[in-house]
């Protein structure tokens, strides 16, 4: 019998129904090629065996032939696709169990292959959002937020911007026509930017100081 994990979300990628008037503007998930690309670095790896490859083979030289010698350095091929055959399956998991989102009021992400979590950043929580593009048009949207929340990038991670520690940015990591994403993204926080914000202050008895609420 399937098994759904997330059988039990009220909208896919989301841990709750929407409130009302909210709108989903887009959802999407990282390319499984792209992320293997540039999160896993899956060509640096097979690159890195392939040298092995040649090095070894080529010092074999002076004792045997050039089939023997190669024959024999054959076995950092067959590591090297294992470990990129590894990686693969990594990206696929990632982005099968990632949904991003993009409402008219927040971004929300699912993610989380083996320990999955939904992470929620109102436009107001986010001070810029940074773009980096791929020539095959996939790239990497993340998010500079205002301080609000505290992560920590290996629990993030790949979701992530690579090398942002401190503190990290959650990133739309990896995603299809990126560019247009982007542009929806910051088209819908410009407008949630104009509205009025509405402070709340808790009641007190008479003579009590009042107290903002957070």
């Amino acid at each position: 019998m399937d098994h759904d994990d997330f059988d039990q979300e009220p909208i896919r990628g989301l841990p709750q129904a929407l409130p009302a008037g909210e709108r989903i503007l887009w959802q999407g998930a990282p390319s499984v090629w792209a992320l293997a690309r540039d999160a896993l670095k899956v060509r640096w790896v097979a690159a890195y065996f392939v040298l092995f490859f040649l090095g070894s083979g080529t010092a074999r030289l002076t004792e045997m032939g050039v089939l023997a010698a190669f024959g024999g350095a054959a076995f950092y091929l067959v590591l090297g696709a294992a470990a990129c055959a590894l990686l693969w399956v990594i990206a696929w998991c990632q982005a099968k169990a990632t949904v991003y989102t993009i409402t008219d009021a927040r971004v929300v992400l699912r993610v989380g292959a083996a320990l999955t979590m939904s992470l929620q950043f109102p436009y107001r929580w986010i001070g810029a959002a940074d773009l980096t593009l791929a020539g095959d048009g996939t790239g990497t949207i993340a998010l500079r937020t205002l301080g609000k929340t505290r992560f920590s990038y290996l629990l993030l991670w790949p979701h992530a911007r690579p090398w942002r520690f401190n503190p990290p940015q959650p990133a739309l990591r990896c995603i299809p026509d990126a560019a247009s994403v982007a542009r929806m993204l910051a088209e819908a926080a410009q407008v949630q930017a104009s509205l009025p914000q509405v402070e709340i202050a808790q009641t007190q008895p008479t003579g009590a100081t009042p107290v903002p609420a957070e």
